[in-house]
């Protein structure tokens, strides 16, 4: 089985396993980190039973839940990974930190590259681009699976666009993944065809279309 197949699973039983928190088979990260929860790849109902104990709001991809969840949310992802991506260093970035984490929230909050959180910065090196002390652009790493990492939190400021910052940053995390002797990946709503269309224009090739479904347990309704 390809690692990327269940990324959350393999990176929370791999390099991310020091983060994660247990019930049975059932794996999640901190829910001040990230919203993904990790399942065995074919789940028991033993297994369920325990997600619904562990994280009884639970963010899952690929996997049809059993009676007595509830799907809040159904939404077509798209996994792309970047083998032989021409990614290159971006002079402009800067490493961020914790001390930055206020700012990263804000940018994220408004341009909503998808879930960032206060502990997410921990799950790798993201970089961003100041102009005249204000955080404009930001991008980091993820999921960190055997072989891959995944590339997250792409954003622009509204004030900053049309300068390809985020591009930018993008070839630059691809480029310290690829730097480790990595593929990097990421994935993308198919709804936004804008990113979709950047993303296979800078080389990326599409490897799996899923479903990311948000649950909810009749239990926590």
């Amino acid at each position: 089985m390809n690692p990327l197949d269940h990324a959350a699973h393999s990176a929370l039983t791999g390099p991310h396993a020091r983060f994660a928190e247990h019930k049975g088979n059932v794996l999640r990260y901190p829910t001040d980190m990230s919203p993904f929860v990790a399942l065995p790849p074919s789940p028991s109902e033993a297994d369920w039973l325990d997600l619904a104990a562990l994280a009884p709001h639970a963010t899952v991809t690929g996997l049809e839940p059993p009676a007595g969840w509830q799907v809040d949310g159904r939404l077509p992802l798209l996994q792309y990974v970047g083998s032989g991506l021409a990614a290159a260093p971006e002079p402009e970035a800067v490493r961020l930190g914790a001390a930055d984490v206020p700012e990263m929230l804000a940018l994220a909050e408004l341009t909503r590259p998808g879930p960032f959180l206060p502990r997410t910065i921990e799950m790798g090196a993201y970089f961003g681009v100041r102009r005249d002390g204000r955080l404009v652009a930001m991008a980091g790493e993820r999921l960190r699976v055997p072989g891959y990492t995944e590339i997250s939190a792409v954003c622009t400021h509204p004030d900053a666009r049309g300068q390809a910052l985020g591009t930018r940053l993008l070839l630059a995390v691809a480029h310290g993944i690829q730097e480790r002797g990595e593929t990097p990946f990421l994935h993308v709503l198919a709804s936004n065809t804008g990113a979709v269309r950047l993303y296979e224009k800078l080389g990326f090739q599409l490897r799996l279309s899923t479903e990311l479904l948000i649950l909810t347990h009749s239990e926590a309704a």
